[in-house]
């Protein structure tokens, strides 16, 4: 009995996860991620693969990699680059911006939880602002370090929890859908004890690095929300979740607004611009 019981458990557990991965999925594929991706972090890619110091042919595999913001310049550095991401409908943008910068990259639809990968199978593994999202965090780093091969780099750019991306996902808690059980908020990968104590004893080498993306994109606050109710799926989700409740959906898009112009600055003629942290982490797989 209590076998069937364990099993029965198991299977409801793993059943509950299948459909995690799904709303999920459905949540990125909303909206224009690669758009926004372009048009706001574009540079962010660059950062980590300078960062980690890519090289011409090495094996290279780009975690939650979207439409390949990092993925892409590492493949312009020569190295032999797959994208894995849980959105497939993400690879069609990335295909196009690969092709039209002359480059390769493979494209693999895989959960960051559960790698399809060999253990030990790339001489890099990198995510930017991309792993945050996945919501078993011990789960995806265990994952990060089993296909970086000994020696290997592991490289890591995301939102800290104090920057305005982190303060966003606390401003929208409120009116959004309990989290599953188990799952954790996303820009705590923006925590350097955190991601430290998930990657644990297995790396060596850890540098972390605090640094700021200037965000000249919108003309004010309110822009910025408009902006992200059209193109930013989690923004879209917690939206949809207040689908009718006018009053709360007008308190949400005062919440926000609130917040850009809390980290935005302008003075006299200067743009409206905001200043976004995130954590640069890189270490090395222990040998």
């Amino acid at each position: 009995m209590s076998h069937t019981k364990d099993t029965d458990q198991a299977e409801q557990a793993a059943e509950a996860d299948r459909a995690l991965k799904q709303k999920h999925r459905a949540m990125w594929a909303s909206g224009d991620y690669p758009a926004l991706a372009g048009e706001l972090v574009s540079e962010l890619g660059a950062v980590l693969v300078e960062a980690c110091g890519i090289r011409a042919r090495q094996r290279v595999l780009d975690v939650a990699a979207g439409a390949g913001n990092a993925a892409i310049p590492a493949a312009m550095l020569g190295a032999r680059v797959v994208a894995s991401d849980l959105t497939p409908e993400l690879f069609e943008a990335g295909r196009r911006q690969a092709a039209g910068r002359g480059v390769s990259v493979e494209w693999v639809e895989a959960d960051a939880e559960a790698l399809p990968f060999d253990a030990g199978a790339f001489d890099a593994v990198i995510s930017c602002v991309g792993v945050m999202f996945a919501p078993h965090h011990q789960d995806a780093a265990d994952e990060l370090v089993r296909v970086c091969a000994p020696g290997g780099t592991i490289g890591l750019l995301n939102w800290t929890p104090e920057s305005f991306v982190g303060q966003m996902f606390t401003a929208m808690k409120p009116f959004a859908p309990p989290p599953p059980p188990g799952a954790q908020p996303p820009p705590l990968w923006g925590n350097e004890e955190h991601v430290r104590s998930l990657l644990g004893n297995r790396v060596t080498d850890v540098h972390a690095r605090r640094r700021q993306l200037a965000v000249r994109s919108f003309p004010g606050p309110e822009d910025f929300v408009r902006y992200f109710k059209s193109h930013y799926g989690p923004t879209i989700a917690v939206y949809k979740n207040l689908a009718g409740e006018a009053d709360k959906v007008k308190a949400l898009d005062q919440a926000l607004t609130d917040l850009a112009e809390a980290f935005g600055d302008a003075h006299g003629d200067t743009p409206f611009q905001m200043e976004w942290e995130y954590l640069l982490l890189t270490a090395k797989k222990a040998r």
